[in-house]
């Protein structure tokens, strides 16, 4: 239906990265606009919807220690495909963890990345800004 509409399409996978992989590659390829929202896939899968039109959203999970896979996407993949979220009221970051996530702890999301890619926090934030205006269509 978001196809039909020319509107972004959010999907929240949890535990099914491969039905989700095949299911999405059916559809057309390029054309897909969206968001796979709260990534937890590998590398590997990251780009695989990334070459299929998608953005991928990363979440508080990226401030865990043991979050290595969550990491690794959110180093190497293009900076112009991803997003940050809060998945609120769940998944809360460092130092909140384990307390009910809120939208303003967003930003230990950005600091994390911005961390882990060697960048400023402001470029994060502007380039994920951005990324957000671009795949909602927002001014």
């Amino acid at each position: 239906m978001a196809m039909d509409l020319d509107l972004p399409v959010i999907i929240h996978d949890r535990e099914a990265h491969q039905e989700l992989f095949e299911i999405l590659k059916d559809m057309r390829k390029g054309k897909a606009k969206g968001v796979i929202h709260c990534f937890s896939g590998n590398y590997d899968m990251a780009m695989a919807l990334i070459a299929m039109g998608y953005y991928i959203s990363i979440p508080g999970t990226v401030t865990y220690k043991k979050a290595l896979h969550v990491q690794e996407v959110a180093t190497r993949i293009p900076l112009d495909r991803l997003l940050v979220e809060t998945d609120a009221p769940f998944l809360a970051p460092v130092p909140y963890r384990g307390r009910r996530n809120e939208p303003l702890f967003v930003t230990y999301t950005a600091q994390k990345i911005a961390e882990l890619r060697d960048m400023s926090f402001q470029e994060v934030a502007l380039q994920t800004s951005e990324n957000a205006k671009r795949v909602f269509d927002l001014p």
